[in-house]
This record gives structure tokens, sequence and C-alpha cells, in this order.
């Protein structure tokens, strides 16, 4: 049932990228909405989920937010190495690195695979969590596909990669799901993947996504596209708590 379950999580990802794609006219609304719904999905799902399972407190702080420390500081060290790379053969260190979107699309990817996981580990548990579970999933892979054909793009890429991306985030779920037909992950593991991820996603929202949506579109129509993104998670939170 929850494979069955997590292919409605990947038309819903296909759906997701489809629109990213469908409204480059309007970039900067995208990328405001696309921030939105990245602050949205860690703040409100990813760092709780995170907070609750990622084990005790090391040295007076949960385990939790050290890795969404980690997480942040991983994403900003990567980015800074790529550009002083860049800078070490010549290249224009205003220029983001494609190398930065694809990993962050990888990590979304691997987040599709942990949704897909729990999508199985709750039909284990029974029918009532599988459909709060994939009511969440199926619903906020939209944002997930959004996310990552837009991250992709924004650094750069060919439309190719961020398809490819794309179509490995829509298949992430099924497989993930199908995989619980053989093992389960410890939720404790679990906790600290998200913890991880959260913080660099934080990073590339506030530190790229967003300033790119304001840089050349300072407009009120941006701010608003980011408060529906974090509100659409929100509702996505509410309806499956």
């Amino acid at each position: 049932m929850a494979v069955v379950v997590a292919l409605g999580a990947f038309l819903m990802t296909l759906v997701g990228g489809w629109t990213a794609q469908r409204v480059t006219d309007r970039r900067h609304l995208v990328l405001g909405l696309a921030g939105g719904l990245m602050l949205g999905v860690v703040g409100l799902d990813l760092l709780p989920e995170s907070l609750a399972t990622a084990g005790k407190p090391v040295f007076g702080v949960p385990q939790a937010l050290l890795l969404f420390v980690g997480g942040f500081l991983f994403a900003h060290v990567v980015e800074r190495l790529l550009a002083v790379r860049r800078a070490a053969h010549g290249g224009d260190t205003g220029k983001r690195a494609p190398q930065v979107g694809l990993t962050a699309a990888a990590a979304m990817v691997g987040h599709s695979l942990m949704d897909g996981v729990a999508l199985g580990a709750a039909f284990q548990v029974g029918g009532g969590m599988g459909a709060t579970v994939a009511l969440a999933v199926i619903t906020h892979d939209f944002a997930d596909g959004f996310n990552t054909y837009t991250i992709t793009s924004l650094y750069g890429n060919a439309r190719r990669r961020a398809l490819a991306m794309l179509a490995a985030d829509a298949l992430a779920p099924v497989v993930g799901a199908a995989s619980t037909l053989l093992f389960t992950l410890p939720a404790e593991f679990l906790g600290s993947y998200l913890g991880f991820f959260g913080g660099a996603l934080l990073y590339l929202a506030a530190a790229e996504i967003l300033p790119e949506a304001h840089h050349t579109h300072p407009a009120r129509t941006t701010l608003l596209c980011t408060a529906l993104g974090v509100a659409f998670i929100w509702l996505v939170v509410g309806l499956s708590g």
C-alpha cells in the first residue's frame, strides 16, 4: 500500500517541478515562493521532527540543533570553497557554482527518499498512521519538486540537469517506501539526518534564494509569495498533525 501511495508523491513532485518551469517570466516570484516553501519546511516540519527523534542532548544542547547548525555551516563552507576554487582559476567569484545547486538538489532527493521510508514505516504501524503521513508527504512533495528544479536552475545548471534531478526527486519516495519492505531505519538516524538537512536548506533559503528574489525585483508581491510559501507548509503540517 505504501508504494502505491508513494506514486502520488511521485506525481506531485513532477507537478511542482513543472510549475517552476512554467513561470520563468516571473522568476522573482518563483524564487520568493521557493524561499518561503523552504523556510516553512525547515521551521515547521524538519526541525520539530528532528528535535523529537534525534536523540539525547550533547553537552547541554539538543543533538538536532547541533546537527542543524552543522548543516548550515557545511552548506556555507562548501559554497565558499567553490568560490575560492573559481577565483584561483581566474573565474568570476560572483557567479554561482553549479556544483552547489547539484549538491543541494541531491540533498532534496535524499530528503524525499526519507519521506518514502517514513511513509512505509507509518503503514507498518497502521492504516490510520499511514494515511496521516501520506497526506503530509504527497502534499509537501509539490514543494520538494518546485524547490529541486528551482535550486538546480538557479545555480546555472542546464535544463536537462534540472530535469534529471527532478526525476530523481520524484522517484525517491517510491524507492524509499519500497525499501521498508526489506528493513526500517532507526528513528534517531532519521531525526539526525533531518536536522542536518534542515540547516543546509535554511542556508540556501536565507543566503541565496531570498536575496536573489529581491535583488532586481524588490516588490511586495515577492514578499507575499514568500509568506504564502510558509503558510502553505503550515497548512500541510496542520492538516497532517
